[in-house]
C-alpha cells in the first residue's frame, strides 16, 4: 500500500509554490521524496523558500511571471535546462480581485484571467512534451490544476473575475484531460478555506463563521491539501482524470 501512494523519486513542478496552497503542496511533495521545483514571481522569496525546503529534501527554484505567454515559455525552458521529462505539473499560481460591480474594469479581469486561466494553459502547453516523455498509459504523468470552490458555487464576495476564472480552470481541466490521455492525466483540486495570503483578510474577518458553516466545522489544514495532491500524483490515482475534487470540508458540495 505504501507503494500505491508513493511519489518518491518523481519530478514535480509547482507554480506559485512559495506560499499558500502551492507551498502546502510543494512541502508535502518534498517530504514524500519527490524532486521538486517551485516557481513564483518574486525571485528572492522563491529562492528563500526553495532553500528552506531543500533542507528536508530536494527542491530548487525557478522564478517566473506566468501572467504572460513569454513568462510561461521561459519557465518551461528553464526547467528543461536541467531535465527533459516531468512527472507532475501543479498549476497553482493565481490571483484574485474584489470590487463592486460598477467598479469592475478591464484591469480586474485581465489580472486574474491572464494568470489563472491563460497561465495554466500556456504552462501546460510548453511542458506537454516533457510530461509525455515521463508518462505511459499504465503510469501517466500528472497535471494538477488548482481551481476553487468559488468556481463551483456563487461566492459571497464580489470577486467576479476570480470565480469566472476558476470555473474556466475546471472546464479547461476536463478539456485537457480528454486531449492528453492516455499518457497524461489532468485533474483539478478546488480548495475551500485554507490559511493563505489570498484568504487572510477573509479569515481574519469571518474565519469562525466560515468554519462553523462547514459540515466538518474547521478551516483546511496543510496536510489536507498535501494529501490530496499526493493522492492525485500517485499510482493510486492512475485511473482518475478530468475530475474536479473539492477539498472544502463539504462547504460547496453539501449545499
Amino acid at each position: 500500500m505504501s507503494e500505491l501512494f508513493s511519489i518518491e523519486g518523481k519530478s514535480a513542478l509547482v507554480t506559485g509554490g512559495s506560499r499558500g496552497i502551492g507551498l502546502m503542496i510543494a512541502e508535502g511533495f518534498v517530504r514524500a521524496g519527490a524532486d521538486v521545483t517551485i516557481s513564483s514571481r518574486k525571485a528572492d522569496v522563491c529562492d528563500a523558500v526553495a532553500a528552506e525546503l531543500a533542507e528536508i529534501g530536494t527542491c530548487r527554484s525557478i522564478p517566473a511571471d506566468l501572467s504572460t505567454e513569454a513568462g510561461c515559455r521561459a519557465l518551461a525552458e528553464a526547467y528543461l535546462d536541467h531535465s527533459d521529462s516531468l512527472d507532475i505539473l501543479v498549476n497553482n499560481a493565481g490571483a484574485t480581485w474584489g470590487a463592486p460591480l460598477t467598479d469592475f474594469d478591464d484591469a480586474a479581469w485581465n489580472r486574474t484571467l491572464d494568470l489563472n486561466v491563460k497561465g495554466v494553459f500556456h504552462t501546460t502547453k510548453f511542458l506537454v512534451d516533457a510530461l509525455r516523455r515521463a508518462g505511459t498509459a499504465d503510469d501517466p504523468s500528472r497535471v494538477i490544476n488548482i481551481g476553487s470552490i468559488d468556481g463551483i458555487h456563487v461566492p459571497v464576495m464580489e470577486t467576479y473575475s476570480y470565480s469566472a476564472s476558476k470555473a474556466a480552470v475546471h472546464q479547461l481541466t476536463r478539456h485537457l484531460a480528454a486531449k492528453l490521455a492516455p499518457e497524461i492525466t489532468v485533474n483539478a483540486i478546488a480548495p475551500g478555506p485554507f490559511e493563505s495570503k489570498m484568504m487572510a483578510a477573509t479569515l481574519a474577518a469571518a474565519g469562525d463563521m466560515i468554519a462553523a458553516s462547514a459540515p466538518l466545522k474547521r478551516i483546511g489544514r496543510p496536510d489536507d491539501m498535501a494529501g490530496t495532491a499526493i493522492y492525485l500524483a500517485s499510482r493510486a490515482a492512475s485511473y482518475v482524470t478530468g475530475v474536479i475534487l473539492a477539498v472544502d470540508g463539504g462547504i460547496a458540495t453539501t449545499r
